[in-house]
């Protein structure tokens, strides 16, 4: 199977030009040729109308088309500033010139608005972070075209309405740009025209005034998707988890008291950094606790670690797939069965239990859909929505009572979306309770039977039923409208 076949791509001056595709439609392989990471087998790229062969990503740069790309390649043991210059550093005779990068460094993030210490250690950073140096690095030189795949996904609000005025500030100077994501609020926003790949194939490619939601989904999946999210029998019971008047040790979460019952779905809204994530965090023994109290099953379970917690029945989805939810250079079958293994099913008193682990892991792998069926696959060579399925089945994989999914989403395309949203259904429906904490409002809408908003780590309403709307929602998100 190609990756891509006979796929036609031209991008203009001073542009927007959205990828748009399901996960494995081909855009990663695209933007990886463009950005001379890969080299296609056949056919050709012109560059300002003269044929170009691009043999690697230095190259490429050279001519002014920098990437953005959805994982990181920042050195973690390395400084801000000398990734930034990786590859590029400035010299003094046979030296580098340490001083002079230094100040070109300072310079370079004072113009971009990114608030980084040059001098700082990149393991040491935040993803949201690692994310603005990523994109510093392809503001470094002269551009003629800029990549971003998926930039926002670990941005706040406030840190990707500054990612859109540079953009803005590089159209005017007719930098053309090619943008991924899965987001349809920001195609509206920014983009001008969309191309639309199926299969490693073009369908489509049409000016942003014509790009209608249902629009891109049929031409994306190749089928008309008139429900995206299922309806949901709630039946709430007994409650699960109790949260009183939770503060964290890091002041990210202040004063925050939530529950959570069997047989519903109860939706944690706000921005990146609104402190939701962190309210989870706090609960299943990742994030210290200064003041409050968790209680889970009717014990009060305050400061347990995730052993503890995942014992007892609590089974936190983390946001970063890649970071924290999955070991990715190791297989599926390893990742999925990993939260069990001490579990006497699985473990013998000297061996793990191979037969029993791959039969298992085989049956969550095909109940998710998993593609290509291959469970011995390691997981970096899946798309990142079949990454996301096999988080999602290690959540199986165990007795679970709660389930936290964490912006379940995230980089996934419609169809994988829809897969993971009747997953989630199927879970409330059997009787297990489920926090869905995420920054996509129409999940918010559409999945929940009551929801919380938080804004700047405080807990600013709790809605339920047919109060969950748009507006009433919003009036919460922002701090003009929750003021």
């Amino acid at each position: 199977m190609l990756a891509l076949d006979r796929v036609d791509f031209d991008l203009r001056a001073g542009e927007v030009h959205v990828l748009f595709g399901e996960n494995g439609a081909g855009k990663s392989t695209l933007i990886s040729m463009v950005a001379g990471a890969y080299r296609p087998t056949d056919g050709h790229i012109l560059f300002k109308g003269a044929p170009v062969e691009l043999h690697s990503v230095h190259q490429a740069r050279g001519l002014g088309i920098s990437a953005v790309f959805q994982e990181f390649s920042l050195v973690p043991q390395l400084t801000v500033e000398e990734n930034l210059f990786l590859g590029a550093e400035t010299r003094a005779g046979l030296l580098l010139d340490k001083g002079a990068m230094h100040r070109r460094a300072v310079e370079m993030l004072d113009r971009l608005g990114f608030p980084l210490k040059p001098t700082a250690r990149v393991a040491h950073l935040s993803r949201a972070q690692q994310q603005m140096v990523e994109i510093a690095k392809a503001f470094r030189s002269d551009l003629s075209v800029l990549i971003l795949d998926e930039p926002t996904a670990s941005l706040t609000e406030r840190e990707t309405d500054r990612l859109f005025a540079l953009i803005a500030q590089a159209k005017a100077q007719g930098v053309g740009i090619i943008y991924i994501t899965h987001r349809l609020a920001e195609i509206k926003r920014i983009a001008d025209r969309i191309t639309v790949l199926r299969d490693g194939k073009h369908v489509a490619t049409l000016p942003v005034a014509e790009a209608s939601e249902a629009r891109l989904v049929e031409l994306m999946t190749g089928r008309v998707i008139s429900q995206i999210f299922p309806k949901v029998a709630y039946k709430p019971a007994e409650t699960l988890l109790e949260i009183e008047h939770l503060t964290t040790a890091t002041g990210t979460v202040r004063d925050v008291s939530i529950h959570v019952r069997a047989g519903e779905i109860v939706g944690l809204a706000g921005l990146v950094g609104s402190g939701k994530s962190e309210v989870a965090r706090a609960c299943f023994g990742i994030e210290p606790i200064e003041t409050g109290r968790v209680r889970f099953l009717g014990r009060d379970m305050t400061g347990a670690t995730p052993r503890q917690m995942l014992d007892r029945g609590f089974f936190y989805v983390p946001p970063d797939r890649r970071a924290e939810g999955l070991v990715i250079g190791r297989g599926a079958r390893e990742n999925i069965l990993l939260p069990a293994l001490h579990d006497d099913a699985f473990s013998g008193a000297l061996f793990l239990k191979r037969g029993v682990e791959k039969s298992t892991a085989r049956g969550l792998a095909q109940k998710l859909q998993l593609h290509p069926f291959n469970i011995e696959r390691p997981v970096e060579h899946f798309s990142g929505g079949n990454q996301q399925k096999v988080l999602l089945a290690k959540a199986l994989t165990r007795e679970v009572k709660l389930f936290v999914f964490d912006e379940p989403t995230v980089g996934v395309d419609v169809g994988t979306r829809v897969a993971i949203y009747d997953f989630i259904r199927g879970l409330c429906e059997a009787g297990a309770g489920v926090l869905l904490i995420s920054s996509d409002l129409p999940e918010i809408l559409h999945l929940t039977n009551r929801a919380y908003v938080m804004y700047r780590g405080s807990l600013r309403a709790e809605l339920q039923g047919a109060d969950i709307t748009e507006d009433k929602v919003l009036r919460y998100f922002f701090e003009r409208e929750a003021a």
